[in-house]
């Protein structure tokens, strides 16, 4: 299990962009790199390919490294760590550190 997921809200710990709060769009749990909405806006020139088609300058978040975020817990709006634990259906679940509730 993921201690970052899709749609979870985190708060951007270092780089420029640093201490922005933004929703996660992807995640490439392998790479170790997410892509947070808002965050890291990289600009790209895209050039017409058909007829009829116009160039354009392209705004789109890119990937950071999923160490350089942490999750807010949801109860109390503050940054928090993230704990596992085994339910008794032996399930896991994720528990935050600052208000030691699931999200």
């Amino acid at each position: 299990m993921e201690r970052i997921k899709k749609h979870d809200t985190v708060v951007i710990l270092t780089g420029k962009d640093k201490g922005k709060r933004g929703s996660v769009i992807d995640i490439l749990p392998k790479k170790g790199k997410v892509k947070v909405k808002g965050v890291a806006i990289a600009t790209r020139h895209v050039k017409a390919r058909r007829q009829g088609e116009t160039s354009m300058i392209k705004k789109e978040e890119s990937f950071i490294d999923i160490s350089n975020v942490m999750p807010v817990d949801p109860k109390t709006d503050k940054p928090s760590r993230v704990n596992f634990a085994l339910s008794e259906d032996g399930s896991k679940a994720r528990i935050s550190n600052v208000s030691k509730e699931t999200f």
